[in-house]
């Protein structure tokens, strides 16, 4: 069976193990950029299938931190993820590697198959392969979202991890607050925890 614990920092790995882990960066990004239908979020899955339970660059709780500081930085989030956990697998050129394996195939296919889909996009099975590729991806996401949600759940009980999913819910979707903003709030919250001072009967 396959050893997928590559070890990390690709500049520290001699010999053929160093070139081995930049191919294994090169596909796993790759793959994100030719099946993350959608957009960036479409493909936080597939980043997580890669980077957690493939090849195991990170664990469950590092790529939740990471993906959460991550949406708080502007760009696209696919080449944010991409770089840093390159970068964080295989130094300076693992960052650049990764980063082009998620944009390049991506680029390349746009600019071969845009005319084409342009000509043909009345045609009904292009419509079709279109509408068919969104349940799909619906589901991937709220996969994800239900391992997160688990997570925070064990982490900081139920009763609170639920609280704030409805009160992020009901920020981004009645009042119109970007995500970005609540997040930073929440972290502002953890690490400048408001005192309070009970006063004795």
């Amino acid at each position: 069976m396959k050893d997928n614990n590559i070890p990390l920092g690709g500049g520290k790995t001699p010999g053929l193990g160093k070139w081995k882990l930049q191919k294994d960066l090169f596909t796993a990004f790759c793959r994100v950029g030719l099946l993350g239908f959608g957009g960036g979020p479409a493909a936080i899955p597939i980043f997580h299938q890669e980077v957690v339970r493939n090849y195991k660059w990170m664990d469950e709780d590092e790529f939740g931190d990471t993906l959460a500081l991550a949406n708080t930085m502007p760009g696209p989030i696919a080449t944010k993820l991409a770089g840093y956990i390159g970068y964080k697998v295989g130094g300076k050129l693992g960052c650049l590697n990764a980063i082009l394996a998620c944009v390049l195939p991506t680029s390349l296919m746009m600019i071969v198959l845009i005319g084409i889909l342009q000509k043909y996009k009345d045609i009904s099975w292009v419509k079709n392969m279109s509408a068919s590729v969104v349940p799909v991806v619906a589901v991937m996401l709220g996969i994800l979202s239900w391992d997160f949600i688990k997570k925070s759940g064990d982490t900081l009980g139920w009763k609170k991890a639920l609280t704030m999913l409805v009160a992020a819910g009901l920020l981004m979707e009645a009042l119109n607050i970007h995500p970005a903003i609540i997040i930073v709030v929440v972290l502002i919250f953890i690490f400048f925890p408001i005192r309070r001072r009970g006063k004795k009967a």
